[in-house]
């Protein structure tokens, strides 16, 4: 029985350079899961209603118009290591 790929473990120092400006990535977490949102419209910019990428979103969660379904839109292509 094929087995999971196992995904990559970034630090919080890695993903703060995925913010849209010192790379071309646009990634953000939220509960421990890094979702690239690189080819949304909303986050072209690095930046979302004043939050931005590169970040741990967990705690601001509970400020946003939406609920954690969003995440359901992006891919989550690593897990937070810290």
């Amino acid at each position: 029985m094929p087995t999971l790929k196992e995904l990559p473990r970034y630090t919080r120092a890695q993903l703060a350079l995925r913010n849209g400006q010192d790379k071309d990535q646009v990634w953000i977490a939220y509960q421990g899961r890094i979702y690239d949102v690189t080819n949304s419209r909303l986050w072209f910019t690095g930046k979302h209603y004043g939050h931005w990428a590169g970040q741990d979103l967990t705690d601001e969660l509970k400020d946003a118009p939406h609920t954690e379904s969003v995440f359901k839109r992006f891919m989550h292509i690593a897990d937070l290591a810290d």
